[in-house]
């Protein structure tokens, strides 16, 4: 007999959200939110890679990016964001710009700026900061998955 799976805090919360956000925000969620706190400059290409393959494959896809994950949305970001890497010479900021420029919606997380003592200037075009309740209720989204590297 197959499981059957319940979530209604979480379904209450997410309708208690959507509710706030007004229903754009639900048309919006994506089918997949890619979370990177990974410092590894090799762990933030794969998120990247791997990212990008689920974009080929007809996902909607929002990232998420928190603390050393951030620092490759940064404007003056560390050489390891920036350097490129074998087997095809890309480097971790180089795939994000280009999934921005495919339409991913590309985060930081809220609390990584103010941690930084900087304000959405330091970061590259495309880029924005999360509201709080906007990626809880995408997360929660019944059809919602999420990658985190």
């Amino acid at each position: 007999m197959p499981k059957t799976r319940t979530r209604p805090a979480a379904t209450t919360l997410a309708a208690g959200f959507a509710a706030t956000l007004g229903t754009a925000a639900l048309a919006d969620t994506p089918s997949l939110i890619t979370v990177v706190t990974a410092e590894n400059p090799q762990a933030q290409l794969m998120a990247m890679v791997l990212t990008t393959q689920a974009v080929e494959q007809g996902e909607s896809v929002h990232m998420l990016l928190c603390g050393p994950g951030g620092d490759i949305a940064l404007t003056d970001a560390p050489e390891s964001a920036t350097t490129a890497q074998p087997p095809r010479d890309m480097s971790p900021q180089g795939m994000l710009q280009m999934l921005i420029g495919r339409g991913v919606t590309v985060e930081v997380c809220a609390i990584y700026l103010p941690g930084l003592g900087a304000d959405a200037t330091a970061l590259i075009d495309g880029v924005g900061v999360a509201q709080p309740p906007a990626m809880a209720a995408a997360m929660l989204g019944e059809d919602s998955r999420i990658w985190s590297f």
